[in-house]
């Protein structure tokens, strides 16, 4: 292992690493497996959900581009919340994001490791170690090749996702042999567009509200990119159309193409959504095709959430809210004590996953829905903050967010709908007071701990900015 230095971070990741970074985060699983439920509730009419939703990603993503533009950090909302309101707001963010993706990759590691048991006979924990230490080792190298192997891990699932488009496109339009033009008799047919009404819409809003959730990760990585201004203005740009386009061309194909009765969560691969689209398609072995999709696509989300939460925790450590051994960074520009932390609690997210202890393993998931919307609330009201400081010194770059302030105040606006839809709903209603425990937790820890001495003046300053 190589020497902890103080070298800093690399700069080894190219445009198309963060786009494909971007576009693979927002793509996991759950496009895969969950797409029907937000279908069940509103009918083809969730499309409009799709849509409000894609907005909203847009204008954070706008907000949050402008920022990185002007002041690429590897703590990204983190440290913006704490240049616009103090230590505590940059505190909390950071932990609470990495908090959210420590969970997430314990889920995605669980899930992915089920699947290849059943493949080989063996016992889940055996791909679990073999994956973890696999990617551990892909984050280790350094950051260019960390980018490699996510590029091409995001390659395999929007290839998939393409190549579905097209067949989905052709079977609609009946030009594969023994198909007929389908029409609108499953999309406007005995349900009609929207079966269950307006109601039904907001259903399907909350089932599909955090469906572009880990676009933001591009942003993390535009700090270690060759030149962060120009790569975060293309790497958004790029990345809010592609996604919007994958997302909603899918629901397109599988409203055109599945009756409304069938649609609802998938368990498995055999019951996906995508799987009976292209089932129609008489495509041999598809089932198998998708579980190795579903576990390429939960081992991608794994690996950019490593990825991203060391890079965090390595912000956090800079700014003296961790331990300062996790500012570190190896000979390679790798912040290794940062990377192994988020390995070992990966791999006691795995393991919580699997020793389930009666409640709390339901009450930490039920958190991550919620820890989404604090960091959307954290980006906005950070923009507001921040952005008339960022004119008047000249640092607004290439990405600018459009109608300040109003765009912001209504995007905000929105956010809160989105909040109202959680709380008048019994199911998501423990999102939102799970998050809000874990959030007093965490600003608890904020206001109790100090900040070393030493980090200030100066040195606080330069920090900050790299």
């Amino acid at each position: 292992m190589s020497t902890l230095t103080d070298t800093g971070l690399g700069h080894g990741l190219r445009t198309r690493h963060l786009t494909m970074m971007g576009l693979g985060s927002a793509i996991g699983a759950g496009l895969f497996l969950g797409t029907g439920v937000g279908i069940r509730a509103a009918g083809p009419a969730v499309l409009i959900a799709y849509l409000i939703t894609g907005i909203i990603t847009v204008l954070i993503m706008r907000m949050l581009g402008e920022m990185v533009a002007a002041r690429p950090s590897a703590g990204t909302f983190s440290d913006y919340a704490e240049q616009a309101f103090g230590r505590w707001a940059g505190f909390s963010v950071g932990w609470l994001y990495w908090f959210m993706m420590v969970m997430i990759m314990g889920a995605e590691m669980t899930g992915a490791a089920a699947i290849m048991a059943s493949w080989f006979g063996v016992s889940p924990w055996l791909p679990a170690l073999i994956c973890v230490v696999i990617l551990a080792a892909v984050n280790l190298l350094s950051v260019r090749g960390f980018g490699e192997f996510e590029f091409w891990f995001a390659f395999i699932k929007v290839a998939v996702i393409i190549a579905f488009l097209v067949i989905g496109g052709l079977l609609i339009f009946g030009l594969l042999p023994g198909h007929e033009f389908v029409g609108t008799q499953h999309f406007l047919g005995e349900h009609g567009f929207m079966p269950n009404g307006w109601s039904g819409v907001a259903a399907g809003l909350l089932a599909v509200a955090f469906a572009f959730g880990g676009i933001e990760m591009v942003t993390i990585a535009a700090a270690e990119s060759e030149d962060p201004q120009r790569s975060i203005t293309t790497a958004v740009n790029s990345v809010i159309w592609r996604i919007g386009i994958f997302y909603i061309g899918s629901v397109l194909v599988i409203a055109f193409l599945l009756p409304y009765a069938t649609m609802g969560g998938a368990d498995s691969a055999a019951e996906s959504p995508y799987t009976l689209v292209l089932e129609q398609a008489q495509i041999p072995g598809v089932v198998g095709f998708m579980e190795a999709v579903i576990v390429v696509a939960l081992l991608s989300a794994f690996n950019a959430q490593l990825y991203g939460s060391s890079r965090l925790c390595y912000s956090l450590a800079l700014r003296g809210d961790a331990p300062a051994i996790f500012a570190r960074t190896s000979d390679n520009q790798v912040p290794t004590a940062a990377l192994l932390l988020s390995v070992f609690f990966a791999f006691a997210s795995v393991g919580l996953q699997w020793w389930n202890p009666t409640g709390l393993l339901d009450f930490l998931l039920s958190a991550v829905g919620g820890c989404l919307v604090v960091i959307w609330v954290s980006i906005i009201a950070s923009y507001l903050r921040l952005h008339p400081r960022l004119v008047r010194s000249g640092e607004i770059g290439q990405v600018r967010m459009w109608g300040y302030p109003w765009a912001a105040w209504g995007t905000l606006i929105a956010v809160g709908a989105i909040v109202a839809l959680m709380l008048a709903d019994a199911a998501a209603r423990t999102q939102i007071y799970a998050v809000l425990v874990i959030c007093a937790i965490i600003l608890a820890i904020a206001f109790i701990t100090r900040r070393p001495a030493t980090l200030n003046g100066t040195e606080r300053s330069q920090h900050k900015d790299h």
